[in-house]
């Protein structure tokens, strides 16, 4: 029961640290805010791929944290289906021990392209797991601070 409670008290530590730090520490790099622009021009995996690496590298540099590795694939969103309709989708994930994020670049049921936005939001999103881990030496969940810190980075990035 003592184990259960310490847990607790650690993620709610975890939780209240998130919720207190709601910027990234560092300014956009004009070539950030010019590979995001060409990400957003963007639609095959290879480009994305190439143009991604780039982003998440100039990110990376700007917080002075390890680079991270990417893979884009071209298969379809994991999904799961109930009766028919979908009601959960993973655009991406982030592997923490491994400093390895992967994005699906087709949509779950239609296998169409991810629209550019879609995309972006998701790399970006992804690479904000990875800052919290490796910058702010939190668990990264999604809390309010997670959220407003991603909100930053994009206003940073000039994302509409």
């Amino acid at each position: 029961m003592l184990g259960i409670f310490i847990k607790k008290r650690i993620g709610d530590r975890n939780y209240q640290k998130s919720n207190r730090l709601t910027t990234v520490d560092f300014d956009a790099s004009i070539r950030a805010q010019k590979l995001t622009r060409e990400i957003l021009a963007s639609s095959t995996a290879s480009e994305r791929q190439k143009l991604g690496e780039a982003l998440l590298d100039e990110l990376s540099d700007l917080a002075k944290i390890e680079i991270i590795t990417l893979k884009i694939s071209d298969t379809r969103q994991y999904h799961k289906k109930i009766n028919g309709r979908v009601t959960t989708k993973r655009y991406g994930y982030y592997r923490p021990g491994s400093n390895y994020i992967y994005i699906q670049n087709l949509t779950a049921v239609r296998g169409q392209i991810l629209a550019a936005k879609t995309f972006l939001d998701t790399l970006l999103h992804e690479w904000l797991h990875h800052y919290d881990t490796h910058k702010l030496r939190l668990n990264s969940i999604h809390s309010r601070g997670f959220y407003e810190r991603l909100s930053d980075l994009h206003l940073k990035l000039a994302i509409k």
